[in-house]
């Protein structure tokens, strides 16, 4: 495992992601983590991510100095080599010029392992408005820009180094390769794979549980599906998967996730709670708010059906490292982005001990463990919903009414996108229900109908994305239909935010 100290960086979740990709585990951890900790950990190695703040002023991010005298191997990423810099006797100072966006990198010491076999020049991103002015005792410049005469620095015998460049992302192009190295300096054996995860996730839960009786939350997404069968796997009969219909949930998908997982061998159990779902969130507009009722109201059902299987000690759920991040408590280096009603929406009473065995895995990862598992490709690829379902799409006040505007508006998104064979190259394609209205005209009449937004984008993990570019007589053919076919709407506009500075939900 290589630990990622997260300084503050809008990429820190690419670090891990990127560590992962060479087959090494990684976990994303707060900068003042502490020594006893990390020990605990056994990592290989620790990379130090980049950060917004500069190493000299007052309340920047600043780590324990015992974490860069154990041993381990450090790589330090822009901020995070400033740092280190500064921490082992170093200057830092603000540059002349900031340098920002792509870069040309020299390598200057071809022969260091960090940069062995990469050629002469890189084409690197930069980020950073401070350079290192003096290095620390024991370092050497390992490379330079036309702006940045310590662009890299190494201390070989200390197996500690530093990346004024970000390798992390995808405008660093030989960034993994740069990562790969630092793995292999560390020590690092290139096992992580979908099998071995399995494996181990196995082992916790059924140390985890013991002889527990587990009731897992079952959507028909691939990340409940996914631990569904995981902890099949692991404990068998202890479990039993409860599929709640929340009111919330897409045109024709209970009856698709009904026939899917009594196929599945799944012990499985239906709850119609719609009722109770949409009488919780009448008159609520905030979207956290919304959140929050839904994941009070999801416990609420849970620990009624708990009670009529008898002794149940555990919650399963599909939480993902994504819905952790993004669920953070503001202070240190992380802000919350939003609570999701699976990790910051639900509330302190929860009577079960929750099991999470994907809490540290991305998206991408969850697919292909469960194409490993043996789940049919039609389950792994389903679309990402979120667990609040369409009430973070219907902005506003959600009502029946209203939801069944969208449920057809979607329908009609899903189908199209799947018509022009688009759906499994677009990461999430999906309509929304604005609180707008506006004047149209229909059979030369004047119509004041709704608005719907339809969002579809392309991502690899959902911590960033970007607006799909679908074709436009696709999107012609979605809005006809829409204004057609949904008498409620008669005017129909798409989404073109990336994600930041946007979320991919509305809400």
């Amino acid at each position: 495992m290589i630990a990622v100290l997260d300084l503050g960086s809008q990429y820190s979740q690419s670090i891990a992601r990127r560590v992962r990709e060479c087959g090494v585990y990684s976990r994303l951890l707060p900068y003042d983590i502490s020594l006893e900790e990390l020990r605990r950990l056994k990592p290989c190695g620790l990379i130090l991510s980049g950060g917004p703040a500069s190493v000299y002023e007052p309340g920047a991010p600043r780590l324990r100095p015992e974490v860069l005298e154990a041993g381990w191997p450090v790589l330090g990423i822009c901020y995070g080599m400033q740092l280190m810099a500064q921490h082992l006797g170093g200057e830092v100072g603000a540059a002349a010029e900031g340098e920002y966006g792509a870069a040309r990198l020299v390598i200057d010491a071809p022969e260091e392992p960090l940069l062995a076999g990469l050629g002469g020049e890189l084409d690197v991103w930069m980020s950073h408005g401070d350079r290192i002015v003096a290095l620390p005792p024991g370092f050497r410049p390992l490379a330079h820009t036309a702006n940045t005469p310590i662009a890299a620095m190494g201390d070989a015998a200390r197996r500690l180094y530093g990346l004024q460049f970000h390798p992390e992302v995808a405008h660093t192009p030989q960034g993994q390769a740069v990562l790969e190295r630092f793995c292999r300096i560390c020590g690092c054996a290139q096992s992580w794979t979908p099998a071995s995860f399995i494996e181990e996730a196995t082992q916790r839960m059924r140390a985890e549980i013991g002889e527990g009786q587990v009731i897992c939350a079952l959507s028909g997404g691939v990340d409940s599906a996914v631990t569904a069968t995981l902890l099949q796997q692991a404990v068998g009969d202890q479990l039993t998967a409860v599929f709640v219909n929340n009111g919330l949930l897409r045109e024709g998908e209970v009856e698709e996730v009904l026939e899917l997982f009594r196929d599945h061998g799944l012990r499985l159990r239906y709850v119609d709670a719609s009722a109770a779902f949409l009488a919780a969130l009448a008159g609520v507009s905030d979207p956290e708010e919304k959140r929050k009722r839904i994941g009070a109201t999801f416990v609420d059902v849970f620990e009624q059906e708990a009670r009529s299987l008898g002794q149940v000690d555990f919650l399963a759920q599909g939480t993902l490292y994504p819905d952790v991040i993004e669920s953070a408590t503001p202070g240190k280096s992380a802000v919350r982005i939003k609570s999701h009603h699976n990790v910051g929406g639900l509330p302190e009473r929860l009577r079960f001990r929750l099991v999470e065995p994907l809490r540290y895995l991305f998206k991408d990862e969850v697919r292909r463990v469960g194409l490993a598992l043996g789940l049919p490709e039609s389950m792994v690829w389903r679309q990402p919903f979120p667990g609040p379902g369409l009430a973070v799409r219907v902005i506003g006040e959600v009502t029946a009414e209203r939801l069944a505007v969208l449920r057809r508006a979607d329908a009609i998104v899903r189908a199209e996108i799947a018509a022009a064979g688009l759906a499994r190259e677009v990461w999430q394609y999906f309509a929304v229900l604005t609180p707008l209205r506006s004047v149209g005209v229909m059979g030369d009449r004047r119509t004041y109908a709704q608005v719907v937004a339809v969002r579809a984008v392309a991502a690899e993990d959902a911590m960033t994305a970007d607006w799909a570019r679908l074709p436009h007589d696709v999107l012609a053919r979605i809005g006809s239909r829409i204004v057609n076919e949904v008498p409620a709407v008669n005017r129909v506009v798409y989404d073109i935010t990336s994600k930041p500075p946007a979320t991919i939900e509305w809400e």
